[in-house]
C-alpha cells in the first residue's frame, strides 16, 4: 500500500458515520445492471458482504464460487431496472 493509499484509509476511518446498508443494497443493484450481459447476468465486481446480502434478499444468485458473474432472480432484474431509474436517471419515471 503506498503511503498516500495508507493515509487515505486512515483519513476515512477516522470519519465517524454510520452506513445505511439498505441504501448501499440498493445502489449496488442498480450499478449491477449496468453490467447486464446474457439476458440475466451481471459481473460480481462489488463488496462481497453487498453480494451476500443481496442474494439473502432474492435479488440475485449465489455469489459464492468461481463465476465471475451472478444472475438476477426475475425480481432482481426488474428491481435493478428500477433503482437504476430512480437513483441515476434524469428521465422523468415512465
Amino acid at each position: 500500500m503506498t503511503r498516500h493509499r495508507a493515509a487515505y484509509w486512515l483519513s476515512v476511518s477516522q470519519t465517524r458515520m454510520t452506513l445505511d446498508n439498505d441504501k448501499i443494497d440498493r445502489a449496488v443493484l442498480a450499478l449491477l445492471y449496468l453490467g447486464l450481459h446474457d439476458v440475466d447476468r451481471a459481473w460480481k465486481g462489488f463488496d462481497w458482504e453487498v453480494m451476500n446480502r443481496l442474494h439473502e434478499k432474492g435479488f440475485v444468485s449465489d455469489p459464492r464460487g468461481k463465476a465471475k458473474s451472478v444472475a438476477f432472480t426475475e425480481r432482481g432484474l426488474i428491481e435493478a431496472r428500477r433503482l437504476l431509474q430512480e437513483l441515476f436517471s434524469t428521465d422523468r419515471p415512465i
